[in-house]
Formats: structure tokens, C-alpha cells, sequence
């Protein structure tokens, strides 16, 4: 008996083989060479990019075209299903100190001369998205010196957990720490919870809104502890404004403008704090930040301003 060899073909050759049949065989060669190794990439910007050139180029072959493409779309389809049930299963798994993402910010200056002023300003926001759930934590600490005397100590902090109950409805809790001894609190906490709902949820521009009944305690320098129920209300504004800003050949930036109001009414005193924000990338995980925060009291302590504004500066490393 004559031996016979049989001879494997390439993962390249595979991958052609499965989006080919043998009753479509009329393209040129050099177009489906280029159809090939688009779709080898796996990029459907190039596949749709090529498929499209190739349409335009071969009019009478438009069926086997299509047919290719199908079979991409199918084959993607596929192995985006399978990645989404690893990660759900990742999910699942994992622990409850896992799968956190978040951003450090840091930013500092310093003047002398005529006048000796010094600050320090410090960000840190974590993340975890699960299956319902999101939990997200942010604080921001500001101090500031002018010649010796204080002229900013501002510390932030909240922890905000999140079910989502439908597409766009969610539920959410919230427990919030101030403190600003120049605007005449030590301390002041503030707990909440209520619904939420998505109105755009889109990978360049989301937008939420949520409200619910609010438990405020608020511990003044001169005043003593005042305790009083309100109401929170608050949006919650995303925009990506674009994927790649290009400052050199070889660096590359990310700008997404983000912003954020909450709102605490109560009959004594209604607070309005308001962060907007600008952040550009640099690396992957390194950029800028540029953000303009305003707070708002309406009843304000003997000595201090309705009204308290800050622009910061600041580099954030993404982890």
C-alpha cells in the first residue's frame, strides 16, 4: 500500500477555510487574500473597511462577499458569548476585595516671595462592577497655607452601593462624610437611599439621576450637633468626548469630561455640592486632571460664605 501524507493546514489557512465554500470561488485571489487577513485580525473595523472596498471593487461577486461576512459576524458573535459567560463566571467567583479598579489623584503647589502659600490636594476613587451590584467609594482631601495661617482643610468621603433592579432602574444607598472646620463643621454625615434611573447609558455618553429621602448630622464648631431628615437628589454626567486626542506622534491622550451634582434639601439648611471635571490620558493609565468643585450652603454658620468654590490640577495614575 502507497503511503500517504496528509498535510495540516495553518491557523491562517484554518481561519480561511471557515468562512469559505467550495460553490464560492469566483473572487480574485488577491482580494481574498486581503478579505483573509483582515479577518485573521479579528478587528471588525478592518473586516467591515475591506468587505466594503471589496464590494465597491467586485460588484458581481457581492454574494460571496456577504456570505464571508456572515461568517465573521457569526464566528465573533460566538467567541463574544464566550467571553462574556468567563466573565460572569469570573465574577462570581471572585472575592469581595477583587476585581476593584480605581484612579489616584495628586496634585500639589507652592509659592514664595512676596507671599509663602503651600497646597496639597489628594483623590482616590475605587470601583466594582458585578453581576446587579456596583459599589463605588471616593475621597478627596484639600489643604492649603497662606503665610503660616490655614486657608483650606477640606476632607470628602462617601461609599455608594447600587442594584440594578431593570435596564435603566436601580436602587441605591449612600453614606457620606465632610469635614470643613472654615466653613464651620467638624464633621458632617449624611445617609441616603432611594431609586435611580439611567436616562442615556451609551459607551461615549451616560447620564443618571437619583433621589430619595436623606438623615443628615452635622457637628458644628460654635454650634453644637444639629440632626435634621432631608431629601437627596443628585445626576451623575459621563461624556467621552473623544477616544484618542494626539499631542505627538508617539503619545496619545484620552479626554472624557465628567460631572456630578448632589443636592441635600432640608428645612433648616439645603447644601448643593457640584464637581466638574475634565481628564485627559496620557498613557493607558497615567494622565491629567483638570476639575472645578462647588459648594453650597444656604444657611451658612456666623463668619463663613454660602458659597465655596476650587479649581484643581492634579495627575491620576488608573489601577
Amino acid at each position: 500500500m502507497a503511503a500517504r501524507f496528509v498535510v495540516l493546514p495553518t491557523a491562517a489557512a484554518t481561519a480561511a477555510l471557515a468562512f469559505s465554500s467550495p460553490a464560492l470561488a469566483q473572487l480574485p485571489q488577491p482580494v481574498r487574500a486581503m478579505i483573509d487577513a483582515a479577518i485573521a485580525t479579528g478587528d471588525k473595523g478592518k473586516v467591515a473597511t475591506v468587505l466594503e472596498l471589496a464590494k465597491q471593487t467586485n460588484p458581481d461577486e457581492i454574494a460571496e462577499i456577504d456570505a464571508l461576512e456572515a461568517g465573521f459576524k457569526a464566528a465573533v458573535a460566538k467567541r463574544e458569548e464566550a467571553a462574556a459567560i468567563a466573565k460572569e463566571q469570573e465574577i462570581r467567583q471572585a472575592g469581595v476585595l477583587e476585581l476593584w479598579h480605581g484612579r489616584g489623584e495628586l496634585g500639589a503647589s507652592r509659592s514664595t516671595g512676596n507671599s509663602d502659600i503651600i497646597g496639597v490636594t489628594a483623590g482616590l476613587r475605587l470601583e466594582r462592577k458585578g453581576i446587579d451590584w456596583t459599589h463605588k467609594f471616593r475621597a478627596t482631601a484639600d489643604y492649603q497655607e497662606s503665610n503660616g495661617k490655614t486657608t483650606r482643610e477640606q476632607v470628602f468621603a462617601s461609599y455608594e452601593p447600587s442594584v440594578q433592579i431593570s435596564d435603566g432602574l436601580f436602587t441605591y444607598g449612600l453614606a457620606q462624610f465632610e469635614r470643613d472646620p472654615l466653613q464651620g463643621f467638624s464633621a458632617r454625615y449624611v445617609t441616603s437611599g432611594g431609586l435611580g434611573y439611567k436616562l442615556i447609558d451609551g459607551k461615549k455618553l451616560s447620564l443618571a439621576v437619583k433621589a430619595g429621602p436623606a438623615y443628615r448630622v452635622t457637628d458644628f464648631l460654635n454650634e453644637g450637633t444639629v440632626t435634621s431628615f432631608a431629601g437627596l437628589a443628585g445626576i451623575d454626567l459621563d461624556w467621552r468626548i473623544s477616544d484618542r486626542l494626539s499631542f505627538t506622534q508617539d503619545t496619545s491622550a484620552v479626554a472624557e469630561g465628567g460631572g456630578q451634582a448632589t443636592a441635600v434639601f432640608g428645612g433648616d439648611n439645603t447644601s448643593i455640592n457640584v464637581v466638574t471635571g475634565l481628564n485627559a490620558k496620557i498613557t493607558d493609565r497615567f494622565g491629567a486632571r483638570l476639575s472645578y468643585t462647588v459648594d453650597y450652603d444656604s444657611n451658612p454658620p456666623p463668619g463663613a460664605v454660602s458659597t465655596d468654590t476650587q479649581s484643581r490640577m492634579t495627575v491620576f495614575y488608573d489601577f
